[in-house]
């Protein structure tokens, strides 16, 4: 089973328009979602939860279409929001209480692990949290409720390279259950190409590719060379390039490209880069 399905999804606004995308995560996996700001990843994260509305298309969460079954549904995701914020004056301990009435699997214990864990204990109210705090507040949350599917919306945003690689394990770790998968959202595209066993790639809130995350890697590299045997190179092997006076960088299929010619590994960045200039 899918733990996520998108088929034909658009929603229109005025000035942008998520636009008919199809998309799938399989049960047990993570799904890394990319793009610019204003691509359209949180406007997906919020169709998928229902909390604005679809124009066109069919989302299943789980195997349920999320506005037949809202309430039951949403007690098996896990969310972290971009956006996502919790009343000024509340504290932690709190929100721990107010959770408690709200998702019926709540694990109190789990929940002050990680509170002392990410270092969010005392009286300290929510208004005086750094962004850093308020994410891990908003990751805690979401990992104490045994959900089966975590909505992560730059989730690792505005945190230290130690708490993020902490953060990264514990997404591992939570999928090494393969009834639990992931939908992450992150500019830190280092991050995903650690834990993702895809990537999705929105652009103008289009959907332009989705991938294996290993065989995208594998299917392209960064070649450089000079202008002539640039030019020399079959039509259909380069994705996107750029001149300067020391010769040409380009991204290229690898199976469009000779074997003698000396390619790098392209990362996620770089294929990224080049698929927005090309789109």
């Amino acid at each position: 089973m899918n733990a996520l399905e998108l088929r034909n999804v658009t929603k229109k606004y005025r000035e942008f328009t998520f636009d008919n995308v199809t998309l799938e995560l399989p049960q047990g996996c993570v799904l890394g979602l990319v793009g610019e700001n204003g691509a359209g990843k949180t406007t997906m994260m919020k169709l998928i939860l229902g909390s604005i509305k679809k124009d066109a298309g069919d989302i299943t969460v789980l195997g349920t279409d999320i506005l037949k079954e809202n309430v039951s549904v949403k007690q098996d995701i896990g969310v972290v929001l971009a956006d996502d914020s919790f009343p000024e004056m509340i504290t932690a301990a709190q929100v721990g209480k107010i959770m408690a009435s709200v998702y019926k699997n709540w694990d109190a214990a789990k929940y002050d692990e990680y509170i002392r864990k990410f270092g969010l204990e005392g009286k300290k109210k929510y208004k005086e949290y750094s962004r850093g705090m308020k994410m891990k507040l908003s990751i805690a949350v979401a990992m104490s409720h045994n959900a089966k599917l975590l909505l992560l919306d730059e989730a690792t945003s505005g945190l230290d390279p130690v708490v993020r690689d902490e953060l990264l394990d514990m997404f591992n770790e939570f999928t090494r259950d393969e009834t639990h998968s992931i939908l992450i959202s992150s500019h830190i595209t280092s991050d995903l190409e650690k834990i993702c066993d895809y990537i999705a790639f929105m652009h103008n809130g289009k959907l332009v590719m989705c991938e294996e995350k290993d065989e995208l890697l594998k299917k392209y590299g960064i070649l450089h060379c000079t202008k002539e045997v640039f030019g020399e190179l079959a039509t259909g092997a380069v994705i996107g390039h750029k001149e300067s006076e020391y010769g040409v960088e380009a991204l290229v299929a690898r199976d469009r490209v000779p074997a003698t010619f000396d390619i790098s590994p392209a990362n996620i960045d770089d294929i990224i880069v080049y698929l927005s200039k090309k789109n």
